[in-house]
């Protein structure tokens, strides 16, 4: 959840037609420069593809108890934040992330920002259908992001997708995606663009990092500002391989072919929970872009010691694909703690259950008009306005009807607007 969004240019006419200003440099916090946040700094750690393995994993817990408030948030990228920090802590989280591997370079820390298919590898039949294990495309594009000069000069928000072949990740619309097709060949994608442009067999990683550069290049030599290829869509060439929908869909929690899969409450986590996700795993844990966590290889017994842990095991709950931005106390700019009323109104039960086939509109509680980490595609807007909430679907990007609601009226009113079909 960005503390930091996008900016936009002044007299952009309206939410639905922002100009991203690109003319004032990159504030995306990271490992180590941080955030200044209302309740502490906030520190932004990448791991590519979301993979810790239970060391690492143990490091941040321990770095949320010594140095924050003891929580760890997942983002929609599958990093890790860590809140509540005093200022000068810098140079001390940094000596812990160095120390298991989670600084392997103090010049691209920011731009490691890598999501890829967190079952991937897991299901044999899926192997034998075509999808590719990715995680070997992660390290190795990692490996060679760090040890490129010119990748420092990319945004902070700047996005890699490795997609196995399910259309999970590929849905995200990142700047890059890399998609496995079960004939065994490759397609990359560039931005939101509709065709994908083929990629030669073991040439994958190369190609992502071409993209890359070719973005970075294209930009100087046109004198153009942009972050993300969707700002820009002019400025490469589209591909010539028609792209299908993509399903978007995030592993279902419970027990998975070959490991589990677990959901966090608005993806935040105490250090005992982040223990107890190290005690269920078999030495790997995969951090979902839709706060989630993958355990390779746990066996499905542990499920009962995660779900009283506090972690969502089973599907169909209301909380499924229900996330909130980070708002009061964290962010002044909020006018409400939106967690906490979110939390109540899903906790009661009718804020739309989902349904074990999760049927029903993602939703998103934003305490301002920024929207900070609100899900791709149709979604349920519940917007804080300090009197209580406006509902509506999509909020202004399809300029729906809105419906402005207490907060005693709120969990019926997301509910109704979950069910929306059109």
């Amino acid at each position: 959840m960005p503390p930091t969004p996008d900016a936009t240019a002044p007299g952009a006419a309206g939410p639905d037609r922002e100009v991203p200003d690109r003319g004032r440099a990159d504030a995306c916090p990271g490992a180590l420069r941080l955030h200044a946040a209302d309740d502490g700094a906030l520190a932004r750690i990448r791991l590519p593809g979301g993979l810790l393995t239970d060391r690492q994993a143990l490091a941040l817990a321990e770095a949320a108890e010594a140095l924050g408030d003891g929580g760890l948030e997942t983002t929609s990228r599958g990093n890790v934040q860590l809140r509540g920090l005093a200022p000068h802590c810098a140079s001390g989280l940094a000596d812990r992330l160095r120390v298991v591997g989670l600084l392997p370079s103090d010049t691209h820390e920011r731009v490691r920002n890598i999501v890829a298919s967190p079952a991937a590898g897991l299901d044999a039949a899926e192997a034998a259908a075509g999808h590719a294990d990715v995680q070997a495309w992660v390290r190795e594009l990692d490996a060679r992001l760090c040890a490129s000069d010119w990748a420092a000069g990319l945004s902070g928000k700047f996005l890699f997708a490795l997609d196995d072949g399910r259309g999970d990740v590929a849905a995200l619309e990142a700047d890059v995606t890399l998609i496995a097709r079960p004939d065994g060949t490759r397609l990359l994608r560039l931005g939101r663009d509709g065709f994908g442009h083929p990629v030669a067999a073991g040439q994958e990683v190369t190609a992502v990092l071409d993209a890359a550069r070719s973005f970075l290049a294209a930009l100087r030599t046109n004198g153009r500002q942009a972050w993300h290829l969707r700002e820009v869509p002019d400025l490469l060439p589209p591909g010539s391989v028609p792209l299908p929908a993509f399903a978007g869909t995030a592993p279902a929690v419970g027990a998975l072919p070959g490991g589990l899969s677990v959901g966090l409450r608005f993806g935040r986590a105490d250090a005992g929970q982040w223990r107890a996700l190290v005690a269920a795993s078999a030495g790997e844990l995969r951090l979902t872009p839709w706060r989630g966590v993958v355990l390779p290889g746990a066996p499905a017994g542990r499920l009962p010691a995660l779900a009283e842990a506090g972690f969502r095991t089973e599907p169909g709950s209301p909380w499924e694909r229900a996330t909130a931005c980070t708002g009061l106390p964290g962010c002044a700019k909020s006018r409400a703690d939106v967690r906490a009323d979110g939390a109540r109104a899903l906790d009661a039960g009718v804020a739309g259950a989902v349904g074990p086939a999760g049927a029903g509109l993602p939703v998103h509680w934003s305490g301002c008009e920024r929207r900070c980490g609100h899900p791709a595609g149709r979604w349920v807007d519940v917007l804080a306005t300090g009197r209580g909430y406006r509902v509506a679907v999509n909020g202004a990007a399809v300029g729906a009807t809105a419906a402005d609601v207490t907060n005693e009226e709120m969990a019926e009113a997301v509910a109704e607007a979950r069910r929306t079909t059109k």
